[in-house]
């Protein structure tokens, strides 16, 4: 039976803090549903893309898909906001408790957890975002040579994500589950940055004007959504793995067990019958 050492009882509080096991995988899952439902949705209006090129759609049609487009896009972002605050409560919460379960000290700030994790995203997102308003807005559209500059600057932020990968190894490491999670954490954390990226070169180019350029964009709409969800389910991944094995819950168990070796002072009982002879 598993027993918590008295000693380490302030990780309890820490645990209390982290947000149920079943509230993160439903977050997980309605940011992967939403992000799916994104998908389909852009993939409709691909297809009415391509219809438009040949047939020419009521205005009925084509104002709701672009409506559904733009809802669907907003909801994915809410999911995947809610999402991302979900996971790095629980992250901070479970890296309080591993490390005073183990009697150790916190080597990061909670400030550095949440800066680690959200801003580099975040300001890659909004600078691309207002990228995206500033060429939609413009009376000519950017050749492909100054939207690949304007991608790459709003990529630069990215580059200070490898901190939540650092977050998430140390974790591991702290519970000794590194060997058992390292192909998974590292492919959550390619996935995460590949998303990423593509979500960025997608805000980018939606400041397209003319038609082969929305449908490109579409297209990358598509794509971004399609890696999202993929890295949403790389998350549930990595979730899974560290909830598998509870804080207080060791890595290996110890079964004692009666000693049933005998000692070598005491001689053997006799076999022979009392008064016989001793065999030989």
């Amino acid at each position: 039976m598993d027993r918590v050492d008295p000693s380490n009882a302030g990780s309890g509080w820490a645990l209390r803090q982290t947000p149920p096991a079943g509230r993160v995988r439903t977050a997980i899952f309605v940011t992967a549903v939403t992000l799916g439902v994104a998908a389909l949705v852009h993939l409709v209006r691909y297809l009415l893309l391509v219809i438009n090129r040949s047939t020419l759609l009521n205005w009925l049609v084509a104002e709701a898909a672009a409506l559904l487009c733009v809802v669907a896009s907003l909801a994915a972002i809410a999911a995947v906001i809610t999402c991302a605050l979900v996971l790095m409560r629980w992250l901070i919460a479970r890296r309080a408790a591993a490390f005073t379960h183990w009697g150790r000290p916190e080597s990061r700030s909670r400030w550095a957890l949440r800066a680690g994790t959200l801003l580099p995203p975040s300001a890659a997102m909004v600078l691309a975002s207002t990228v995206a308003v500033v060429l939609a807005t413009s009376s000519h559209s950017a050749g492909w040579a100054l939207m690949a500059g304007f991608v790459v600057i709003c990529c630069l932020p990215l580059l200070a994500a490898i901190w939540a990968l650092v977050y998430v190894i140390e974790l591991a490491k702290t519970e000794d589950h590194y060997a058992r999670l390292r192909g998974v954490i590292w492919g959550w954390w390619l996935l995460w940055l590949l998303s990423s990226v593509t979500s960025v070169f997608a805000s980018v180019t939606s400041g397209a004007q003319d038609a082969q350029g929305i449908a490109n964009n579409t297209v990358a709409m598509i794509v971004a959504y399609l890696l999202a969800l993929a890295a949403v389910l790389a998350t549930a991944k990595v979730f899974e793995g560290f909830e598998r094995k509870p804080v207080e819950r060791p890595a290996h168990r110890w079964v004692v067990v009666a000693d049933d070796g005998e000692d070598p002072s005491v001689s053997a009982a006799p076999v022979e019958l009392t008064g016989a002879e001793p065999a030989a």
